[in-house]
Parts: structure tokens; sequence; C-alpha cells
């Protein structure tokens, strides 16, 4: 009788362990679960021999690699924490911290982090990851998004040719879009599959807020002027101008390439990291340049949702987490990630690097953007992913293919809006 106690006491502590969400230890040895979202073979390739390098200076704090997917990550996220299952160290991205922070699943960094890292990436970086007192999680990769452009068709065209120290206005853009269109060709080809990041992102630097949160710290929707500026920029190119391709409103920035190689678009509005696809795709002898976005009353500021690494609130070993995660982002460490993924390291060390200021594939025009990257708009809002998916994304949508005009985009943005968030802020 008391071997089969035993033998079922046993099974039981194995289910357990089974069901952990990570952190074991083997024998005196430690092991952390690291779910990367790197998807890059060369984004892959810097995470993998860093874990490596890793493992091999500490054999008693063994980094285990998982593979994760950008197309999932927050129900499986949600589901694994739900059952205990969540790795121990978590890549994301900021916007999608703040139900998981506020939720509970995260350990709040604020004490664990070396003030190395601390002081290496700006505030305005920290304050992304920021909710209420707590800092859950480390800003490390970000991208500004940009304009890629046939350098020849601008060159034949004669069009003034933008920099970061004269950049055009939405105006200006508008009109050159005009210019550069005709006979079937577009100057622009917006790619909104998901149009809300890249709206609320861009509206900065028209002055455009979307999100006002009052002295109770209750959030509300307000589209006002500034906010205005950037979709109907897009909704006029589009239906008025005809200076817009109408066929990649509904497409991801990936679907416009093909086109944009073949010459029916002047350029494409994308993230800084599609320039590796474009190296990697480009017909020979294609000639193309990196633009910066347009500027308004905010200049060149634009939001962005920096990529996180977070450590699970249930993984016993948070110091150990922590202590991967400040090799990981060393600064020498954090230029390979950025590399791989060829977007922009938020630490000072690391961006001052020369490889990320050179001419070539337009680093320099990126790098010369960071200063100007601000929280996104929906950093720090309760309920943002059911507000986009629910009742921004379709508003946009219609509104852009000119479906509904200006002042029902406004009503449903708001009150709709308002309506999912107070929901979330009883």
């Amino acid at each position: 009788m008391r071997t089969r106690i035993l033998v079922a006491a046993l099974a039981v502590a194995l289910l357990l362990a089974g069901c952990s969400s990570g952190g074991t230890r083997d024998g005196g040895r430690i092991t952390l679960r690291f779910q990367s979202l790197a998807w890059q073979e060369e984004s892959i390739e810097a995470n993998r021999e860093l874990v490596e390098e890793w493992n091999a200076a500490h054999p008693d704090i063994r980094v285990e690699y998982v593979q994760g997917s950008w197309d999932s990550v927050h129900d499986q996220l949600l589901t694994s924490f739900e059952g205990g299952e969540a790795p121990d160290i978590i890549h994301d991205a900021s916007d999608d911290l703040a139900d998981f922070a506020y939720g509970g699943y995260l350990a709040d960094l604020t004490e664990l982090l070396p003030e190395r890292l601390k002081s290496d990436i700006p505030p305005r970086g920290w304050e992304t990851v920021t909710f209420d007192d707590g800092v859950y999680g480390v800003p490390f990769l970000q991208e500004p998004r940009v304009l890629i452009a046939n350098a020849t068709w601008l060159k034949e065209s004669g069009v003034r040719v933008p920099t970061p120290e004269a950049p055009w206005s939405w105006d200006e853009f508008r009109q050159v879009t005009k210019r550069l269109g005709g006979d079937g060709k577009y100057g622009v080809a917006w790619p909104l599959k998901e149009p809300v990041s890249a709206t609320l992102n861009l509206s900065l630097s028209a002055g455009g807020r979307l999100f006002h949160r009052g002295d109770d710290g209750k959030v509300t929707v307000r589209f006002g002027e500034g906010d205005e500026v950037v979709p109907r920029t897009v909704h006029e190119q589009v239906n008025t101008d005809r200076s817009a391709s109408p066929t990649t409103l509904g497409s991801g920035g990936s679907d416009t390439l093909p086109g944009f190689f073949a010459g029916k678009y002047a350029m494409v509005p994308l993230g800084f990291s599609y320039r590796q696809q474009i190296v990697q795709q480009a017909p020979e002898g294609f000639d193309w340049q990196v633009l910066p976005a347009p500027a308004g009353a905010g200049g060149l500021t634009q939001g962005v949702s920096p990529q996180t690494l977070s450590v699970a609130e249930d993984c016993p070993h948070k110091k150990e987490a922590v202590a991967f995660l400040d090799f990981l982002l060393r600064p020498e460490n954090m230029v390979r990630l950025a590399l791989g993924d060829w977007m922009l390291p938020t630490g000072s060390r690391a961006l001052a690097d020369p490889a990320l200021h050179t001419a070539e594939h337009g680093w320099a025009t990126g790098t010369a953007l960071a200063a100007h990257l601000r929280p996104a708009p929906a950093q720090t809002v309760r309920g943002y992913p059911e507000w986009k998916d629910k009742v921004a994304t379709p508003a946009l949508q219609e509104y852009y293919s000119g479906a509904i005009g200006l002042d029902e985009l406004r009503e449903r943005l708001e009150e709709d809006g308002n309506l999912v968030l107070a929901r979330y802020q009883r």
C-alpha cells in the first residue's frame, strides 16, 4: 500500500511539473524558456546564436529557444497564461502588453532591471512598457514608417526629393502623388489591410492624438482636427485624385511589392524593416530609396510600438531571466538583433553604431528618424485590441474605400469606440 501511495504521489508531482510555466530546475540547473517572434532568417539566426552564446557561458542557467509567431501571439499568450504554461521570457510588442500587465500575467521589472539597461534606453522608450507605476517589459527594437520610392521614377519626374531635414508636408505629398500618377499608374500604394496602427501613428506628425485621458484616469476617443489629416489625405488620394491605388487598400505590405517592382506605383509607405524583402526580391537594376514620411504640425513625429521582452509573473527565476535579458540587450548584441531584423535598436549606444548610419539601403535615413519616435497613441489604453478590431478597422476601411464620409468615420470612432473602452474602465 505504501509503495502504491509513493508511486501515485510521484505521478502527481511529475504532472504538476509538466504543467509549470517554465523556469524549471534540473539537478541544480535552471532552464528558462524564451519565446521569440523573430521570423526573418537573419533575425532567427541572430537570436539562436545569442542563446547559444549565453548557454555556453552559463551552464547552470540554460535558455531554451522557442519559436513563436506574430500572427497568433496574443491569443496564444492569453491561453498559455491562463493555463499556467506561459514561457518565462516573452517576445511581444508594447501595444499588446496593457491587458497582460493589468491582468497580472507579467512581472514588474522595476526593481530587477540593471542600471546600465535603464539608463541606455531613453525615457520615451520606457513609457511604452510602463503601466501605472510598473515596468512590464524592455523595449528593444523599433521601426519608423517610411516611404519606399522608385528612385528612377522620382528622378525623371523632377519632383523635390524629401530628406529628414526637409521632408514633404502632407499637402505637398498629396500634390507629388498627383504629379506622379496617370496613365494607369499611381503615385502611391497604401497597404492598409491593418489600417489602425498606420493611421494613428502617422497622425502624430499632424498633431493628432485621438485618445484623451482625463483627471480620473479614464480614456475617451476624440477625433480632432489633427486626427483628420492623414485619413483625409489617403481618402482624397484614392477617391478624388486617383493618385493612390484602390486595389491595395486591402493588402498587406508584402502584397504591394510585386506591383512596386513592376512600375505600377511610385511609392509605398512601409515599415522600415521591409527593406530586407526589397533587397531580396527586387529585380536586378531596380533603383529604390528610403524617404521620410510626410511631416505636419508635429514635424516628423510618429508613434511606434517597440518590440519588447517581458518576464512572466509565474516565472520562479525572475532574476536569472532578467540577467539573460541584460546579456541579450548589451549594445553590441542589440546591434546584431537590429541588423538581423532590419530595424532600429532603442538603446542609445547601439543606435550610435556606424553600421546603422550607412547610406546603403537607407539605414542613415531611418536612424535620423529615431529621435522623432514617440509611444503609439494607444499604448496604455485598456480595451484597445477590441476597439481596433470591432470599431476602428472596419470604419477606416470603409472610409478609405469611399463607402462612408468623414463625419460618419468620426461618429463611429468616437461613439462606438467610447462604448467599447468604457467596459474596460469601470
